[in-house]
This record gives C-alpha cells, sequence and structure tokens, in this order.
C-alpha cells in the first residue's frame, strides 16, 4: 500500500549504521523502492543510495521511517509537516513513545505495515509565533510542546496568560510548557503535568516549579488561541523553545502566540498498537493481571 518509502536515521548514533542496513535489506527484498534522507547520505557512503533533501522526500514518498529516537522523529514531523505523508518510527532511542517499534521487532512489525495490517492517527501540531514591538519575527512548530523558560541564571521568568484574549493569570515561575496531547509524555509529564490520550483534542499548560503553590497544570481546548507576554527587566535570560530546540532569546514585552495548525501528522502502527500497553512498558505501570 506504499509505494516508495523515505529513510530518516539519527546521526552520529553507531547503532544507526547497522539498523539502516538491515532495513534497506529488507526494503529491497520485497521490492520497494527507498529513497534516503540527504542529510542521512554519510551513514552508508558504500551503498550508493538515491538522496533526496527534506522537502523532497516529503514530496516523493508516501511513508517515511524513522530510525532513531523520539527526537529523531520529532524533528522529521516539524519538517514534513506540509507534506501528505505517514510516519513510522523505529526506536534506537530510549524511552520511544513516538518511535514505538522496537529495532528487535523491526522486520515482523513491518511485515505487518506493508501487508497493510495498520493502525493510523492523525495528532495535531502547534504553531508558535513570536511578536516583538507589533512584529512577528519568529514562527515556528511544534509536536511535542512550546516552551517559554528561563536560561542560564537562578532566577524567575515573569510571563501573563491569556486564552483567546482572555486574562487568566500572572505568574512567576522557572516557565511554562504548552503541552499537545503527544507532549504530554514528554516534558509536561516531568513538570507534574496530566498525560492526555492522544485523540484529545486539547492541550495542557504547564508551570515549572511556580513560585506560587496554588498554580496547578490546566486543560483547555485545543482551538484555543494561547498568549504568553514576557514580563519583568527589559533584559531577560529567558528562551522560546519548541520540541527541545532553541527557537529565541526573549526580552520583556514579548508575546508568544500558539495556536492548532490546520494540518497536522500522520502516525502509523502496526494493527494492535494499544496507546496503554506503551503506557504500562514505557512509564513502568506493571502488568495486567
Amino acid at each position: 500500500m506504499f509505494k516508495q518509502v523515505g529513510l530518516i536515521a539519527k546521526s552520529g548514533d553507531r547503532r544507526v549504521r547497522e539498523a539502516l542496513r538491515e532495513l534497506i535489506d529488507y526494503l529491497d527484498r520485497r521490492q520497494i523502492p527507498s529513497v534516503l534522507d540527504a542529510a542521512c547520505a554519510g551513514v552508508l557512503p558504500e551503498r550508493h543510495l538515491l538522496t533526496r533533501d527534506r522537502d523532497a522526500l516529503g514530496a516523493s514518498c508516501d511513508l517515511i521511517i524513522v530510525l532513531g529516537g523520539d527526537g529523531t522523529l520529532l524533528g522529521a514531523a516539524r519538517s514534513l509537516v506540509d507534506h501528505d505523508v505517514r510516519l513510522l518510527g523505529i526506536n534506537l532511542g530510549r524511552l520511544g513513545f513516538l518511535t514505538d517499534i522496537p529495532h528487535d521487532k523491526m522486520g515482523e512489525c513491518l511485515d505487518e505495515v506493508f501487508s497493510g495490517r495498520i493502525q493510523e492517527e492523525e495528532r495535531f501540531v502547534l504553531h508558535a509565533v513570536l511578536v516583538r514591538g507589533g512584529r512577528e519575527i519568529v514562527h515556528n512548530e511544534a509536536l511535542n510542546d512550546v516552551v517559554v523558560h528561563k536560561w542560564k541564571i537562578a532566577r524567575l521568568v515573569t510571563f501573563d496568560t491569556y486564552i483567546d484574549g482572555v486574562f487568566v493569570n500572572s505568574q512567576r515561575a522557572d516557565g511554562l510548557i504548552v503541552s499537545t496531547p503527544t507532549g504530554s509524555t514528554a516534558y509536561a509529564l516531568s513538570g507534574g503535568g496530566p498525560i492526555l490520550h492522544p485523540a484529545l483534542n486539547a492541550i495542557a499548560l504547564v508551570p515549572i516549579c511556580p513560585h506560587t503553590l496554588s498554580n496547578r497544570p490546566i486543560v483547555v481546548n485545543a482551538d484555543s488561541r494561547i498568549e504568553i507576554v514576557v514580563g519583568g527587566e527589559k533584559r531577560t535570560s529567558g528562551q522560546l523553545t519548541c520540541d527541545g530546540q532553541t527557537t529565541a532569546d526573549l526580552v520583556a514585552g514579548d508575546r508568544i502566540r500558539v495556536h492548532k495548525r490546520d494540518a497536522g501528522v500522520w502516525l502509523v502502527h502496526p494493527a494492535g498498537h494499544d496507546h496503554y500497553a506503551t503506557l504500562r512498558t514505557k512509564l513502568h505501570w506493571g502488568i495486567e493481571l
């Protein structure tokens, strides 16, 4: 059901080389054409593989297989969000909530996928805009989270939060995480946020070490428009990050506007994928009785 497969691999990981070789051999045996992300061409230079840049990869392939951890898949998802392509993750990292196929089960899981026994799910993506002096100076996407946080110094960040133009609160904290359901098992979870089912149309706002203990995570409709206004001194040491990647340094008066994009990201799983089984395995919740 997939006519051409794109391959994206984590750079600089010694395990990737062998896993990528196994994957290409598997696709060759099944006579499935594959194209390698140009940024990964150095992983297997001896194979003389067909390569494309990321945009061309998204335009020419209907399935992208990502080898690495969740960070690798997050980067792939952000770069391919404008393309109608499915993403499937082979886990070579640690937790692997998104890259949920273990490397040692890659063959049998891919057999399921290429036989058409799959589950697809759409994950929504956030769009963040940094406005300074009335001008939009930075745009970025996030599949996991948009985070406003302090940087370098042991001093709290001051900020106001608005939802759909309505003032919610003023906070002094280490920062604020604006999380999708996908990101609810990432940084937001370590900050005490709730785990959101991936199918929910919801966003969690999770303060990071708030100075006022009554500040708690809140969950809002994902169609809400969120605005965070940075306060404090003119020069601050705050930063804006999207999916853990630094997007911009912040100064007092900056406005960070966050909303859900119309287009999301499609993930592919083998048939029988169970979100709760993933939580049990990754979070060590124990076994079924």
